[in-house]
């Protein structure tokens, strides 16, 4: 997650966005890596003050948002035809939030220790 979802886009920012001078780019991804700072931030604040596992559900909050943003960004790339290497970036970036997403909410249960009854169909 860390090397795809932060690093790799953070290296396109510095060096096409800010080295090249593409303000497309940056008009793309800095958000992106705004608010997945902001998403971090909560879950830290979270953890630190509940103390318990509560702080997994801030990415229910941001994750959403974050599929909106990236999509955003690949449409409004869509027309740089220079720009398709950036697009693909986005479209991995969603699958790889999305599954982040399925997983989170699949461990969800266990996290909360909610019990599972195995009642007999009527």
């Amino acid at each position: 997650m860390q090397v795809i979802g932060v690093i790799v886009p953070l290296v396109v920012i510095l060096v096409w966005g800010v080295w090249l001078g593409d303000s497309r780019i940056l008009t793309v991804l800095v958000p992106y890596l705004v608010m997945l700072g902001l998403q971090i931030l909560a879950e830290i604040l979270t953890l630190r003050q509940f103390h318990t596992v509560v702080w997994v559900m801030v990415p229910y909050l941001y994750l959403p948002y974050r599929f909106w943003q990236l999509y955003e960004g690949w449409k409004f790339l869509s027309a740089e035809s220079d720009l398709t290497w950036v697009q693909s970036l986005l479209v991995v970036e969603i699958v790889l939030w999305v599954v982040n997403y399925a997983l989170d909410v699949t461990q969800l249960p266990r996290l909360l220790r909610w019990e599972v009854s195995h009642k007999e169909p009527f």
